[in-house]
């Protein structure tokens, strides 16, 4: 129990401050970049393996959008104060797995490590991810245990913590709400666009020692900055985006 103890409570403390965990990764991915012998981020197979990379993450967007839809409010949040749950999450896909967030960012993450067209800073991501979330969802686990007792108990008996399963799939009770994806998700869209931009642009100039921004580069960018402008200003400013009970 002591060292159970010490996970937790250690888990607590990287829950507050799991915010700042990407900013570490992205300076690590600037660093893995550095020059090597032979360019790396020219060329058709440079190109398409960074598609493949925005893929990896907008797909972990999706995961995230797919479960925030149908979350109700006091649940599945950005708080970093504490742990808050009003109510247990059982339905949807997180009948499926049981941190679905955190999953999510994990693929968020990886598309963007392999972006540095490495194959170790990948492996090495997923090390650190692994290490770090661990203690989180063990934390928070023992928040929920203490909180919803038994329903607790009989929902980690058959939802795995991280890898999917279907076997019991069980339909969401609330409807998807694209509003409150679109409220809530717009920093994570952000995120994306400006780190895939970044290692894109350190990435050329490592290797060519200019910086070189393409077309296709620059729309992608600000495409995505203008999206964000729009949703922060409908969220601070109208209640378009507001859902009751989200």
């Amino acid at each position: 129990m002591g060292l159970q103890r010490e996970l937790t409570n250690s888990g607590n403390w990287l829950f507050r401050w799991r915010s700042f965990l990407p900013i570490a990764v992205v300076v690590a991915a600037i660093v893995a970049m550095l020059p090597i012998p032979n360019p790396r981020h020219d060329g058709s197979t440079a190109d398409s393996i960074e598609i493949i990379s925005l893929g990896i993450s907008f797909f972990g967007m999706m995961i995230r959008a797919v479960t925030i839809g149908h979350t109700p409010a006091g649940t599945s949040g950005r708080n970093t104060a504490e742990q808050i749950a009003e109510s247990l999450n059982t339905t949807g896909i997180y009948s499926t797995v049981r941190h679905p967030l955190y999953l999510a960012n994990y693929l968020v993450g990886l598309g963007l490590a392999c972006f540095t067209l490495t194959w170790w800073f990948p492996v090495m991501y997923t090390l650190t991810f692994w290490l770090y979330y661990e203690r989180i969802m063990l934390a928070e686990e023992a928040f929920l245990r203490s909180k919803f007792g038994e329903q607790f108990s009989i929902w980690i008996q058959r939802t795995p913590a991280f890898i999917p399963s279907w076997k019991n799939y069980t339909p969401p009770k609330l409807r998807f709400s694209l509003r409150n994806v679109l409220r809530r998700e717009y920093n994570t869209l952000l995120q994306i666009v400006v780190v895939g931009f970044l290692l894109e642009l350190f990435g050329d100039w490592f290797d060519s020692g200019r910086i070189a921004v393409t077309l296709p580069w620059c729309v992608f960018l600000l495409a995505g900055i203008f999206i964000w402008a729009c949703l922060r200003t409908l969220k601070r400013n109208s209640s378009i985006l507001q859902v009751e009970g989200r």
